[in-house]
């Protein structure tokens, strides 16, 4: 993240926003600032955009809404492309990652941005007390057990702003030494 932080291009910040927010690429990538909400600090994605075709609510720590302030445009696309009228491409955050030595055969190790989801979902169990179901609603899963889906209808929003921030504190605070 303070590699990120230092650069300024597009990539940069939509990889910096995946991270904080634990979405998938597609997600980051299509979205517009229609669905942003910054005084109520929500990212709504609408279902039609969600793997599993459900609206999904993401709770915006203070790190996103700094990065969502210094984005250079407040209209349109938040990642926009250098194409008019276009977000940026679903390979910019993996070139990005790979021009800086990261990738399958990276000098640095073989990170995707993909795997920032992955490792949100094990900084979850492993480093915090915050419930799983809070980390899955986080990630957007659904629940398999469909007696436990009828039931949980709420998405614990928030109840997620406490774990959206801890994440990102600690991805954007510096490592203590």
């Amino acid at each position: 993240m303070h590699d990120l932080q230092s650069g300024n291009s597009i990539s940069a910040q939509a990889l910096q926003f995946l991270i904080l927010t634990a979405a998938r690429t597609g997600e980051v990538i299509g979205a517009s600032w229609a669905e942003i909400d910054l005084q109520a600090r929500i990212w709504t994605i609408p279902a039609n955009r969600m793997k599993a075709k459900r609206k999904h609510r993401v709770p915006l720590s203070s790190h996103a809404i700094t990065l969502l302030d210094n984005l250079p445009t407040k209209e349109g696309w938040l990642f926009p492309s250098t194409y008019p009228g276009r977000h940026i491409s679903n390979m910019a955050m993996l070139k990005y990652m790979r021009d800086k030595g990261y990738g399958i055969k990276g000098s640095r190790g073989p990170y995707v941005p993909h795997g920032f989801r992955s490792t949100f979902r094990d900084w979850c169990a492993e480093k915090t007390d915050f419930p799983r179901e809070l980390a899955e609603s986080a990630l957007a899963h659904t629940l398999r057990n469909k007696v436990e889906a009828a039931y949980q209808r709420s998405d614990l929003l928030e109840k997620r702003r406490p774990l959206m921030q801890a994440w990102a504190d600690y991805c954007c605070d510096k490592p203590s030494q």
